[in-house]
């Protein structure tokens, strides 16, 4: 994948991991983007080690694992940030 495709799956995996973890109106573009493409490194390890593919390409598939990543970092995220 390119940059620009991984940009936009970041971004649409950032958003919806913050959407779910309920941190949507603490996090901009910018955050989501990084916390999408950190996601999808993390959720196609996971995935991997549980014998399934990681992020493929620009599909639902990836997507998904990319949300899925993305929100295991935000939840790792929030039990260290929250008072």
């Amino acid at each position: 994948m390119g940059i620009f495709t991984w940009i936009i799956l970041g971004g649409l995996a950032g958003w919806l991991a913050s959407m779910l973890t309920k941190n949507n109106d603490k996090m901009g573009l910018i955050k989501n983007i990084i916390v999408g493409i950190l996601g999808a490194v993390i959720g196609g390890k996971v995935f991997e080690f549980f014998g399934t593919t990681g992020v493929t390409g620009f599909n639902l598939w990836s997507i998904f694992v990319a949300s899925v990543g993305a929100v295991i970092l935000l939840v790792i995220i929030n039990l260290f940030t929250r008072r």
